[in-house]
């Protein structure tokens, strides 16, 4: 009787630790959104998403550069246009 209650206390304790184990990450949100990266799985997808924000983020500033150098070149400042084709050299792969 007792080996039963055991067995089958050891086995209820095992399906509850399993039933409250939290997803890997949040897979409903964008990366930008994520907060919560649990497990091996979570932090593979957490460098992932670290990954693409800064590709974002990179792509994003070479953008401004390239608009910000063109807007110069139309202004004709050479100063400028200097300043701004050092970040385009920069930022832009």
């Amino acid at each position: 009787m007792i080996k039963k209650l055991i067995i089958i206390s050891t086995i209820t304790l095992l399906s509850a630790c399993g039933a409250s184990t939290p997803p890997p990450y949040q897979k409903d949100k964008s990366p930008e959104y994520r907060t919560d990266y649990n497990g091996a799985e979570g932090l593979l997808q957490q460098q992932k998403d670290q990954s693409y924000l800064m590709n974002k983020e990179l792509t994003e500033k070479c953008d401004d550069a390239k608009i910000n150098l063109a807007i110069a070149e139309k202004n004709k400042d050479n100063k400028e246009t200097k300043n701004h084709q050092s970040l385009v050299n920069d930022y832009c792969i």
